[in-house]
C-alpha cells in the first residue's frame, strides 16, 4: 500500500511538472508583450519597463519558467512591488500582491461551496439510486430515473438565475447568496450558500443518481450476490453488504473527478451568484489580463485534480482489496 501511494505521488509530481511548462509556456509565448498586458490600462512607461524586468522578459523562454519554478521553493523578490515568498507562484501586478495569498484568500469560500454540495448531492444522489434500484422496474424507480434525466439537462446559469429571481427577489424565502466566515457567524454562512448549494448539487445529484442505479442493478446480477441469496442471506443485508460495497468503485472515481474540479473553482455557479471564490478569480484574471494570477489558479486548480486522483486511488485500495494485495 505504502509503495502504492509513494509511486502516485511521483507520479503526481512529474504531471504537475509537465502542466506547469506547458501551462507557462501558453501564457508566455502569446504574440503581444506579457509584461505590457500585466500592466494594465493605466500604464506608466516606468512601471512598464519594471514589470518587464521583473517576469525576466529579455530571458529565454526556459530560464523564465526555472525562475518561477524555482521561486516555488525559494520564493523571489520582485524590486519595486515586494518580496513573495516560498511558495510562490508568481506576483500578480494588477492586485499588486503574491498570486498564492490571493488564491489562498479565496479558497475558504471555494471549499465551503464544495463541502456543501458534496453533501447534498451524495446523499440524496447516491440514496435515490440505491433505491430506484432497489425498487428496479416499479413507480419509484422510473420516477428517480425520468427526474435525474431532466435534472442533467439543466444549465448551472438557467436554473440558477430562475431561483435567484423567485427565491431571493420575488417571493424573499432565501437570503442573498454570498460567504460569511464560518467562524464569524454560523449562520450567515449556511444561510448566505444555501442556495448555491442546492442548485449545484441539483445537476450532480442527477448525474449521482443514474451512476449509483447502473452500478447497483449490475451488481445484484453478479454471481457473487447471487451465492449470498442462495446461502439464505437477507435482501438487506446482501443489498447493503455486497452490492452497494461493489457499486462503490465507479462512484468514488466519479466523486475523486469532481471533488477536484469543484475545489478548483466551480467558475459558473461562482459567477451565477457573485461568490468570490477560485472560480471567480479565475474569470477576473481572465478579463483583466492577470497572466500571473491565471497561471496560478490553473497550476492550483490542476494540483487539486492530481492530489483528488490521489486519494482516490487510496480509498480504492480499501475498497477493493484486490487493489490492495496487487
Amino acid at each position: 500500500m505504502l509503495r502504492f501511494l509513494v509511486r502516485r505521488l511521483l507520479g503526481a509530481v512529474i504531471t504537475l511538472l509537465i502542466i506547469s511548462s506547458v501551462t507557462f509556456m501558453l501564457f508566455y509565448a502569446v504574440p503581444r508583450d506579457p509584461a505590457r498586458i500585466a500592466c494594465g490600462k493605466l500604464c506608466t512607461p516606468e512601471t512598464l519597463e519594471l514589470i518587464r524586468h521583473n517576469m525576466g522578459i529579455a530571458d529565454p523562454m526556459p530560464v523564465q519558467f526555472w525562475h518561477w519554478l524555482s521561486g516555488i521553493f525559494l520564493g523571489r523578490e520582485y524590486p519595486g512591488f515586494g518580496n513573495c515568498e516560498a511558495p510562490c507562484l508568481g506576483y500578480s501586478f494588477v492586485n499588486r500582491e503574491p498570486v498564492l495569498a490571493t488564491i489562498l484568500d479565496r479558497f475558504p469560500t471555494t471549499f465551503s461551496l464544495f463541502i456543501g454540495s458534496s453533501v447534498v448531492f451524495l446523499v440524496f444522489g447516491v440514496g435515490a439510486g440505491m433505491l430506484a434500484a432497489r425498487k428496479q422496474g416499479k413507480a419509484t424507480d422510473k420516477i428517480a430515473s425520468s427526474a435525474s434525466l431532466v435534472a442533467s439537462s439543466m444549465q448551472i446559469y438557467f436554473v440558477g438565475t430562475l431561483a435567484l429571481f423567485f427565491f431571493v427577489y420575488q417571493w424573499q424565502i432565501l437570503d442573498q447568496p454570498g460567504y460569511t466566515p464560518f467562524s464569524q457567524n454560523p449562520g450567515a454562512w449556511f444561510s448566505g450558500l444555501l442556495l448555491p448549494w442546492l442548485i449545484l448539487a441539483l445537476i450532480f445529484t442527477a448525474n449521482y443518481t443514474r451512476m449509483t442505479r447502473s452500478q447497483m442493478v449490475e451488481q445484484l446480477n453478479e454471481d457473487y450476490v447471487r451465492t449470498a441469496r442462495a446461502k439464505g442471506l437477507s435482501g438487506p443485508n446482501v443489498f447493503f453488504r455486497f452490492a452497494w460495497r461493489g457499486a462503490m468503485g465507479p462512484i468514488v472515481t466519479i466523486f475523486g473527478i469532481d471533488m477536484g474540479v469543484l475545489l478548483g473553482g466551480g467558475m459558473i455557479t461562482e459567477k451565477t451568484f457573485s461568490i468570490q471564490g477560485i472560480g471567480m478569480l479565475a474569470v477576473k484574471s481572465a478579463t483583466n489580463n492577470d497572466l500571473p494570477m491565471l497561471l496560478g489558479v490553473m497550476v492550483v486548480t490542476a494540483s487539486f485534480v492530481v492530489l483528488a486522483n490521489i486519494v482516490v486511488d487510496a480509498c480504492y485500495a480499501l475498497i477493493d482489496p484486490r487493489i490492495r494485495l496487487a
